[in-house]
């Protein structure tokens, strides 16, 4: 028996992600979701790779995020929230026409893995990053059901915006809305 054969890789790989979902503090209703490892499982996981020495990880407990506002309350959030939802889109981890249906389907290894890699990017091309790793999943599932955030564009320069369903505000980018700022 080889770890290599086919009959093992689907695990491998949820057990691969697991840790990687562990590393970005994700919590075990989250990793249980896009893996489908059980809670013990990745409380095992947890408890095996990260929970001393130079690899401890600090585990969030309760419930996940759930509310839209925190990705328009604040124009620096409303930026990142754009530069992260646009990697999401490119990546294909939410699909281009947004529905309950794509929503249900959404957590799967293989989208969980480019869910990683664009939390990844983001963290890397912006240095002070406000949003988690649990907020990106959030993002994602929210934008997959479309039924509170969409993808947009700004009505002046046509840059990709983050939009609730019923905007309060004016469907503009921050440069748009605040020109004399410098860039």
């Amino acid at each position: 028996m080889r770890i290599s054969d086919d009959r093992y890789s689907r695990e491998r790989q949820s057990l691969d992600l697991a840790l990687t979902f562990l590393r970005h503090e994700a919590r075990t209703q989250t990793i249980r979701t896009w893996t489908g490892l059980s809670d013990d499982r990745v409380r095992n996981l947890y408890r095996s790779y990260m929970s001393r020495g130079a690899h401890f990880v600090p585990r969030h407990r309760g419930k996940s995020p759930h509310q839209v506002a925190y990705f328009t309350r604040s124009l620096r959030v409303q930026w990142e929230t754009a530069q992260l939802a646009s990697l999401l889109s490119l990546l294909t981890v939410v699909p281009v026409q947004p529905s309950f249906e794509a929503a249900s389907s959404l957590p799967t290894v293989t989208r969980g893995e480019k869910l990683c890699y664009a939390f990844e990017t983001y963290l890397t091309t912006i240095p002070s990053a406000q949003i988690t790793f649990e907020h990106t999943v959030f993002l994602a599932v929210a934008l997959a059901r479309g039924d509170q955030l969409r993808l947009g564009c700004c009505r002046e320069c046509g840059g990709l915006l983050v939009i609730e369903r019923f905007p309060l505000r004016e469907r503009r980018c921050q440069y748009c809305a605040h020109p004399a700022q410098p860039r």
